[in-house]
């Protein structure tokens, strides 16, 4: 693997994560359950509202542009950041980006805190890919 010496992230809160370019949020059914009750709503309305079909599984829908529909543009943060899904604490450590140094290096240039910050070791990366509950999709 590219990445067995490690590699450094920290997230710096700039959200260019959770806008721009379009793509899927997938979640659990636990995590689908924890978004809901968070914001008050039973899973049906929770579905209406806040779930898109457009991928190749159940995923957060975006505002237009592709911002997530939880990224508040006024304060820039996540509005369900305690219940989150998993895919997006686990960002950038998805294996569609540490697939290859080009995969990694083209996501870099859009966040500001990969390549840069604190040091994660092969060890603590490969525990974050067993973790993702989607290896197939991301």
């Amino acid at each position: 693997m590219w990445w067995e010496e490690g590699l450094r992230f920290t997230c710096l809160g700039c959200g260019r994560c959770c806008r721009g370019e379009p793509g899927a949020i997938y979640f659990t059914p636990e995590e689908e359950a924890a978004m809901a009750a968070f914001l008050g709503v039973d899973a049906g309305e929770f579905r209406n509202r806040f779930v898109t079909g457009k991928w190749r599984a159940p995923s957060l829908k975006e505002k237009s542009g592709g911002e997530c529909v939880f990224h508040d543009a006024v304060t820039n943060l996540c509005r369900i950041y305690p219940v989150r899904p998993l895919q997006c604490s686990l960002f950038p450590f998805w294996p569609v980006l540490l697939a290859s140094p080009e995969a990694w290096d083209e996501a870099a240039r859009s966040c500001p805190g990969m390549n840069g910050g604190e040091f994660h070791s092969a060890e603590e990366i490969a525990l974050a890919m067993a973790a993702c509950p989607f290896p197939d999709l991301l």
